[in-house]
């Protein structure tokens, strides 16, 4: 008998395989879409995920450098960072800002509401803009070795161009802050730093 249906699919049984702070991945036994049988892996995250770009009055922006367990491999990334389930992200990511930069934003611009990797996952990312800066406490996590690299708006696009950044979440989040003010949604001071190509 079927438990449930997700769409086109039937899902008959669903059990935790495995389960952490952070991450819980399920395996479903589901009918296909066709008629056939098989199986579902989902991994559900604790956490959303959050990230910022900081925009200084010069047009500088600040990267985070750090290696990335699952590819083994070091990474330059706009400061990111997870938020609990509840808590309104923007403010998750002023945490995450002044914990890896060490600046605090007045002033923050909803980008949007993405999901990364949807047909394995159920993570959710929300992007925010963030100007108006001052000077905060960094506070990086035990877990994270990280370095912090104050650089031009268009040394960022310049990297992500020729490949050096190969974050998802970075190039979403650049290109949706690009996309808001060629379309006049920033205040025009804000949108001048960020139409340099």
């Amino acid at each position: 008998m079927t438990k449930k249906t997700i769409g086109p699919w039937a899902v008959h049984t669903t059990r935790t395989e495995y389960e952490n702070p952070w991450i819980k991945i399920e395996e479903s036994k589901v009918t296909h879409p066709d008629g056939s049988p098989g199986i579902y892996g989902v991994v559900r995250l604790a956490n959303l995920a959050t990230g910022v770009l900081p925009i200084d009055s010069e047009g500088y922006t600040w990267l985070v450098g750090q290696h990335r367990f699952p590819f083994n491999s070091y990474s330059w990334e706009l400061p990111e960072g997870g938020g609990k389930k509840g808590v309104d992200p923007q403010r998750s990511a002023a945490r995450e800002l002044e914990e890896e930069t060490g600046w605090i934003a007045a002033d923050y611009f909803p980008l949007g509401e993405w999901h990364l990797s949807n047909s394995v996952t159920d993570e959710i990312a929300y992007g925010y803009l963030a100007w108006n800066l001052s000077p905060g406490t960094p506070a990086p996590e035990p877990s994270e070795a990280l370095t912090v690299e104050r650089v031009p708006f268009a040394d960022l696009l310049a990297r992500m161009r020729a490949g050096k950044i190969p974050d998802a979440f970075t190039h979403l989040i650049v290109h949706a802050a690009m996309d808001q003010a060629r379309n006049g949604h920033l205040p025009p001071d804000i949108a001048n730093l960020l139409l340099v190509d």
